[in-house]
């Protein structure tokens, strides 16, 4: 368990780290942002990186609920030590 753990988080580091330049918005805020940089505007330039801050939070946040509903109700290794006697539900 431990090592599938090592593993993807070593698979999620390294795609982070070798991810290309990615374009999030829609075609208008794209036209905005490249023409306020080109106009002399330092606002628009974090626009991409905002938006896609804002578009990982709910997968981050989905995916810490999940991994703690998964550590607290996965089954646990419990021996149940009953006899092998037939009863009669009367």
């Amino acid at each position: 368990m431990k090592k599938k753990l090592i593993f993807a988080l070593f698979v999620l580091v390294f795609t982070f780290a070798v991810s290309s330049n990615v374009s999030a918005q829609c075609s208008m805020c794209t036209i905005n942002a490249e023409q306020g940089v080109k106009n002399g505007n330092t606002q628009t330039a974090g626009l991409n990186t905002g938006v896609l801050y804002l578009l990982s939070i709910p997968y981050l946040m989905a995916i810490i609920v999940g991994v703690v509903w998964y550590k607290k109700y996965r089954k646990k290794n419990i021996h149940l030590n009953m006899k092998k006697e037939p009863f009669n539900l009367n």
